[in-house]
């Protein structure tokens, strides 16, 4: 079984936000931070863009799921789309994960495998 812990890797205090700030962040950080959804970003970064039947098709969901888990992303930015005709092809959005890291290197709590 894997124990994540977080450490402490700067001094810096917490930066300066809202709630409503935070709130966007936490929603950001939930959308990246799930099994499935992890295995898109992988399949994205492999691949650089790719259709929803090709990224079902890879993961053995159901289109369904697959659409759902894709269109939180994209709502969170992970994601960017392409169209082109009648399909439409989904992007990783390298800046938006940059952010995020950003965002946990600031706060200092990094989730590590113990």
């Amino acid at each position: 079984m894997e124990v994540l812990t977080i450490e402490n890797r700067t001094t810096a205090p917490l930066p300066t936000m809202n709630s409503t700030a935070y709130k966007t962040a936490t929603m950001i950080i939930r959308a990246v931070n799930h099994k499935l959804r992890k295995q898109i970003i992988s399949l994205l970064d492999e691949n650089k863009r790719m259709h929803v039947s090709d990224i079902y098709a890879k993961l053995k969901l159901q289109q369904s799921v697959t659409s759902q888990h894709l269109a939180l992303m994209r709502c969170a930015g992970i994601v960017t789309t392409n169209r082109e005709g009648r399909n439409i092809y989904y992007i990783l959005n390298h800046s938006r994960l940059a952010q995020i890291g950003h965002f946990a290197d600031k706060t200092g709590n990094i989730p590590t495998k113990e």
